[in-house]
């Protein structure tokens, strides 16, 4: 690892963050350490390249502050990994549908976490390793997606729109007319290492089709095979 990646525990079991500290530190990562969700809102964390957030802490859940930092700018595009107790579908649809990049239930290894965590920082590295990628844009007509900077416009107009959602409108894209199912976009936009039920994937369809307005049209359902865009 050239640079070390700063990770953000945000637990409110004060033992639980200090095993996590130290284990995430012999792995060579910089390490630090909240214990509710107020005190992550004071900080500055533009150097934070992942944050792992337990869901049920104080006056402010985990997933109220995932919310606040997604619609926060400079905070937007940090990963999160979810870590709780709350086990069931429908939270865990909720969790990523609120733009998490994976989802941990408890009671959990150690390695696994570590896994999870390389996982994340090996899809997300060149932004934290501060490698720009060259400008690259996919468009049709005034429909435009921007994979540097992570923005998609409409007649220059930006579509505010999750991680999740971009990267599949991107993957869609990047080859017209090619149908893709489910599980080619739970492939490709979530790590092999996550559970994600099929829901997940047409919520972020739905989403995308009416923020799209009319190029919402060009997402189109072939039942039976998965989502194509069309020209």
């Amino acid at each position: 690892m050239t640079e070390k990646a700063k990770i953000l525990v945000v637990d409110d079991e004060e033992t639980l963050c200090e095993v996590m500290k130290f284990n995430l530190e012999r792995e060579g990562y910089d390490v630090a350490v909240a214990h509710e969700a107020e005190s992550v809102l004071a900080m500055d964390l533009s150097d934070v390249s992942l944050i792992l957030l337990d869901i049920m802490m104080g006056e402010i859940s985990g997933k109220q502050l995932a919310t606040i930092l997604r619609q926060r700018g400079y905070t937007a595009d940090i990963p999160i990994i979810f870590c709780t107790a709350r086990d069931t579908d429908d939270d865990m649809v909720q969790g990523l549908e609120l733009g998490a990049d994976d989802y941990i239930t408890k009671p959990y290894s150690i390695k696994n976490v570590l896994a999870r965590v390389k996982s994340v920082l090996r899809r997300t590295g060149l932004r934290h390793a501060g490698e720009a990628p060259a400008e690259d844009l996919l468009s049709y007509r005034d429909l435009v997606l921007s994979l540097q900077s992570k923005k998609c416009t409409v007649a220059g107009v930006e579509l505010k729109m999750p991680r999740k959602e971009f990267e599949i409108l991107a993957l869609l894209m990047e080859n017209p007319g090619r149908v893709y199912s489910r599980e080619d976009i739970l492939k490709a936009i979530w790590p092999e290492e996550v559970v994600v039920v099929d829901r997940v994937i047409d919520v972020n369809i739905t989403r995308l089709r009416s923020k799209l307005g009319e190029y919402g049209r060009n997402i189109v359902t072939k039942p039976g095979y998965g989502y194509v865009f069309t020209h």
